[in-house]
């Protein structure tokens, strides 16, 4: 009777794990972290440039989140730390992945494993990242979205490539989620006005409006909600815009008014706050970023 007692505690733990999946020959990895009851709903957590799978494992709510509402997160390593998303050489800041890196297959490759072993439910599978893993996920939802039930895409805003690039098989909901103060990703569109910034971004509303019209949503908002300033000390505040879109083709925007290239969140999401500050803006407080997009992924299909 103890010793089943105690093998049923070890079940009903989250087990986080590291493994590797072949992807045309090249060994790639990954950390997982599922619940002790399959099949689960699925999310593919995607990091930025210069980061890996476990900065999003230390540095956002996501493991919290994942273990309070039984589901499965999986944290992807980039290639030389970072993605190999639509756009190409030209249009990317700083070093991308191998030339003929296929980040597309990789995250395919995931889920499909995660989905023939019977751990993730193939009605339930998500995608979501930051930065450059926010380019990445727009680039996975516009080539496989046979594959997912919603994606959400923080700090990051299109290109006329990636643009170009998207043909998704099915409207999906998406989620954006952009400070208007960013220095690398600008609101406004353009050029950054960080040293790191690349240029031909296009603007956050622009970007909106191209996930409206792909859904077949209404091109004005349906309503601008200011949240409440819970944190009064973050310098920003936030602003929840959402779209007229028919059934379970949701689009929404959570625009952070004053905040930077940051992932919004109740812990710092930087080793070293201060200098992230400087270099990246300020960080939103309201709202958590993890818990915020599984309330969102949670409501679909």
């Amino acid at each position: 009777m103890h010793i089943a007692t105690v093998v049923a505690g070890l079940a009903a733990a989250p087990a986080a794990f590291a493994d590797t999946i072949d992807v045309g020959g090249v060994k790639r990895s990954y950390t997982a972290q599922l619940p002790a009851k399959t099949p689960a709903p699925l999310v593919i957590v995607l990091h930025g440039k210069t980061q890996r799978g476990a900065d999003m494992i230390t540095r956002t709510a996501w493991p919290q989140v994942a273990k309070r509402n039984g589901f499965a997160v999986v944290f992807p390593d980039g290639l030389n730390n970072a993605w190999a998303d639509a756009r190409t050489e030209v249009g990317r800041a700083g070093r991308g992945p191998p030339a003929g890196t296929d980040d597309v297959a990789f995250i395919a490759k995931i889920v499909e494993k995660l989905v023939a072993d019977g751990t993730a439910d193939p009605k339930r599978v998500y995608v979501t990242g930051v930065s450059n893993g926010g380019a990445m996920t727009m680039t996975l939802i516009c080539a496989r979205a046979d594959l997912f039930a919603a994606g959400a895409s923080v700090i990051m805003n299109l290109t006329d490539e990636a643009a170009a690039a998207c043909h998704p098989s099915r409207p999906l909901p998406m989620l954006l989620m952009n400070g208007t103060a960013d220095p690398l990703i600008p609101f406004e569109g353009g050029r950054g006005s960080s040293y790191f910034a690349a240029d031909g971004f296009w603007s956050t509303p622009r970007t909106l409006a191209f996930w409206r019209k792909l859904n077949g949503c209404e091109a004005d908002d349906a309503a601008a909600t200011a949240l409440a300033d819970s944190n009064a000390a973050d310098q920003s505040t936030v602003t929840r815009i959402s779209s007229r879109c028919p059934k379970g083709h949701d689009v929404v925007l959570y625009r952070v008014n004053d905040g930077g290239h940051r992932i919004p969140g109740l812990s710092p999401d930087a080793r070293f706050p201060k200098i992230a500050a400087s270099l990246l803006g300020p960080q939103n407080g309201d709202i958590d970023g993890a818990e915020t997009i599984w309330a969102f992924f949670s409501q679909f299909p």
